[in-house]
């Protein structure tokens, strides 16, 4: 059988992060959307996506295919009942479309040439950008599960004060000296990952592979800090995608930042209202703010995007991919991408210095700056001109 995670409706609500990825490729828990499906099924998984994705992330197709909603969490339930669908059969959630089995998925699905049959069960769905952070800690507890279940952690070092006992060290993973405390949520620290002495962490937490806090860091839960991230200074149920970095000193709290994403020394970020009233975000499709219902919302970072030292952020900020903003005061809590400046004013920051910034970071952590990565990037140029004054 060939899975195909499918973008669909969801991905314009899923902007800035899917401007540069498929939605499966969302980090949420401790595990991509992709690597849970690809856990839960014991196969490789392909993508459906935009056109200008796929050398990055391409699309394969067989004879028999079951293309899968990428917005949807996989859990056991639903992957028996996806295991059970036949050619021609497509299961639904209300008016969602879960997932169908097809010989052709070249094919316009049309929901009257399919069998539907109804998922009246529980499920996870990530499909507005503040899902990634709101629903992090159910997301975290289930993953947590399902890399633990029947293995063994590595031991961790007596200089540690641990609260609990949801704790699981991968191999190589290193802490010291510091307090965990796992009875808000589980603590999961992956291989090669570092805990300098004297970090607090209340969880649920993932610091995943290759990826650092720092000495004194603070975490609240449930945060998730990808791979080869770097953490200091005070953050609250954030999600860092990968090769992100909060080194220094500043509140992060109630946010996502994709990857390649830097703030700067004391750069805070606002999560709750002066007049503690529901926060709205910027929103692709319809071009103005949409209620979150949330009281708490901070910071939405595209990818390759940068903050220079003591940036604030105002609650409920949106910032595209390869922005650079600094400067004194608060921004406006839409940010374009490719937009470079500050509160006084954003000019457009041009490609050829964005990728060189881009290239200069990536270089630091061993990663090329490829044709491929130029391309996507290039393409979301031109895909956000609209939004900018170029």
């Amino acid at each position: 059988m060939n899975y195909i995670l499918a973008d669909g409706d969801t991905r314009n609500s899923l902007l800035p992060f899917t401007f540069t990825r498929p939605v499966a490729e969302i980090r949420v828990g401790i595990l991509t959307i992709a690597e849970k499906w690809e856990k839960h099924l014991g196969v490789e998984i392909s993508y459906w996506t935009e056109d200008y994705l796929v050398q990055r992330f391409p699309l394969v197709t067989a004879a028999d295919n079951v293309v899968i909603n990428a917005a949807y969490l996989p859990n056991s339930t639903l992957k028996a009942k996806i295991g059970t669908l036949k050619n021609k059969q497509a299961l639904v959630f209300g008016d969602d479309i879960i997932a169908y089995r097809t010989n052709d998925v070249g094919e316009h699905f049309t929901v009257g040439a399919y069998d539907s049959i109804a998922y009246e069960d529980e499920c996870m769905t990530i499909k507005n950008t503040w899902d990634i952070f709101s629903k992090n800690d159910e997301a975290l507890r289930a993953d947590f599960e399902l890399l633990t279940q029947g293995r063994k952690s590595q031991p961790i070092s007596e200089t540690n004060t641990i609260i609990g006992d949801a704790i699981f060290l991968e191999e190589g993973a290193q802490v010291e000296a510091s307090i965990l405390n796992t009875t808000t949520g589980p603590i999961y620290i992956g291989r090669n990952a570092l805990i300098m002495e004297g970090c607090i962490i209340r969880g649920g937490l993932a610091l995943c592979d290759n990826s650092v806090l720092k000495m004194g860091a603070k975490i609240y839960g449930a945060s998730t800090f990808g791979p080869y991230s770097k953490v200091g200074g005070e953050v609250n149920n954030a999600v860092l995608f990968a090769y992100s970095n909060k080194g220094h000193e500043g509140f992060l709290g109630n946010s996502v930042l994709g990857e390649w994403c830097n703030l700067g020394a004391d750069t805070n970020t606002s999560n709750m209202k002066n007049n503690y009233a529901k926060v709205r975000l910027w929103d692709y499709r319809t071009e103005g703010f949409a209620h979150t219902g949330l009281q708490f919302c901070g910071l939405m970072m595209g990818d390759h995007s940068k903050a220079g030292i003591n940036t604030m952020f105002n609650t409920g900020t949106v910032v595209g991919v390869s922005a650079n903003i600094f400067g004194s005061g608060f921004p406006r809590n839409f940010i374009p991408s490719y937009s470079w400046g500050g509160a006084s004013g954003f000019t457009t920051y041009r490609t050829p210095k964005a990728f060189e910034t881009a290239k200069a970071m990536m270089d630091r952590k061993g990663v090329g700056f490829d044709t491929t990565e130029q391309n996507i990037l290039e393409h979301v140029f031109e895909l956000t001109k609209r939004w900018r004054k170029d």
